[in-house]
């Protein structure tokens, strides 16, 4: 793996721990991360939006357009075009509510399974092969960053 020395500290003694000086090399580390992540993906091209909408079905289940734009923080017109995409694509079932029938729940297809599987397994898969290039210490190092990373993401 090579090293870009761009994103990297000044060499220098000083300890950088200063929260605002990690937060800055952290943002950085992990939007260039995240970037990597999402070009990794399953079978159908689907912008992140639309991932995301199908990962929220593979957590939770069907539900409404609504409440997936409200899960999703969009406006439900937005939310709505994007169910019809997916739909297009094979990945979401519209069914009819089962008490309002002016409604529809969306559902996860099977194969909106599957691209959820294949893209987690691709992501995993080239996160994996980055950490083998670590030593053991280095993996250990960021075990424990994972933690405080995820403390972070929960507050």
């Amino acid at each position: 793996m090579t090293i870009d020395t761009a994103c990297q500290p000044p060499a220098s003694n000083a300890r950088r721990t200063g929260a605002p000086t990690v937060a800055s090399d952290l943002r950085v580390a992990l939007t260039r991360i995240a970037r990597r992540l999402r070009a990794q993906r399953g079978e159908v091209d689907l912008a992140e939006g639309q991932f995301g909408v199908l990962t929220t079905l593979h957590k939770h289940g069907a539900m409404s357009p609504g409440a997936l734009a409200d899960h999703e923080n969009v406006r439900p017109p937005s939310m709505t075009r994007t169910v019809n995409t997916l739909a297009e694509h094979g990945l979401v079932t519209k069914l009819e509510h089962p008490t309002d029938k002016r409604q529809v729940v969306v559902e996860l297809s099977e194969a909106g399974h599957a691209e959820v599987r294949e893209t987690r397994r691709r992501r995993d898969q080239w996160l994996t092969k980055r950490l083998q290039e670590l030593t053991p210490e280095e993996r250990d190092t960021l075990a424990a960053a994972t933690k405080l990373l995820t403390r972070i993401a929960n507050a």
